[in-house]
């Protein structure tokens, strides 16, 4: 199912790639497609992952609800973000309207639902006695669910201050795509290393080490770097500075 799902996401990531080259019109400075196709690529990865992980579960049914959950939040909530680029509005922080200000509504609704379906598969792999891993392997998906589920929060940050640059506004001068801010302070990118803590992780655990302490001292690292990245955003720092 999530298999599916993932490339139905690759597709949309490949027509707004399309887009981009075809139309020019912008939302806060960059082409309008760019954030639909960020949000396309980066859940599609995320699915095929999550179909990755769940493969170790043991109740079939489980697995089944679980994947049904995450795309049906994960499908209304990049149908709102491409729904948004079509009319030319922005997605996230957007109340200039009483529809634009229900349509964040929403998706903030298919994020809190699609986090508790990420916790509970958390808390069943940390449930599990026995798996099919080896022990790295086995602790390298239970941190990386766990690291991924912990800096989902940090959205919750950016929902507060309603916007994601710190010391300016959202729009200013960023990287090429990635559009993180090359001028201030940029929760993205929190969030960008948070996320992929669900890849990252997993991926040491299989091929890099051996115990499961190797991959804890691992994981540490990771959260101890990525918070490191959320003080230099907090305090309006650029990652990569440019004048």
């Amino acid at each position: 199912m999530l298999y599916w799902f993932g490339w139905l996401n690759f597709t949309g990531f490949v027509i707004c790639v399309f887009l981009i080259f075809y139309d020019k019109q912008e939302i806060l400075g960059i082409n309008r497609w760019i954030k639909p196709s960020k949000f396309f690529l980066s859940v599609g990865i995320m699915v095929w992952s999550m179909g990755w992980i769940m493969y170790y579960l043991r109740s079939h049914k489980t697995t089944i609800i679980c994947s049904v959950l995450i795309m049906l939040t994960m499908f209304v909530e990049n149908a709102l973000i491409t729904w948004q680029a079509y009319k030319g509005q922005p997605s996230h922080f957007n109340i200039s309207t009483t529809q634009n200000a229900l349509i964040f509504s929403v998706m903030g609704a298919m994020i809190i639902s699609f986090s508790i379906v990420v916790a509970y598969i958390t808390f069943l792999f940390f449930r599990l006695k026995s798996i099919r891993a080896t022990q790295s392997y086995c602790w390298g998906m239970r941190m990386g669910l766990l690291l991924f589920l912990f800096f989902s929060l940090e959205g919750g940050l950016m929902v507060q201050l309603m916007k994601h640059t710190v010391g300016g506004a959202d729009g200013s001068a960023g990287l090429p795509y990635l559009n993180w801010s090359t001028k201030y302070g940029d929760l993205r990118i929190v969030h960008f290393m948070g996320m992929h803590a669900l890849q990252f992780i997993p991926l040491a655990g299989y091929y890099m080490f051996k115990t499961r302490k190797q991959v804890l001292l691992f994981s540490l690292t990771y959260f101890l770097a990525t918070i490191a990245l959320l003080v230099l955003a907090l305090l309006g720092m650029p990652i990569i500075p440019f004048k």
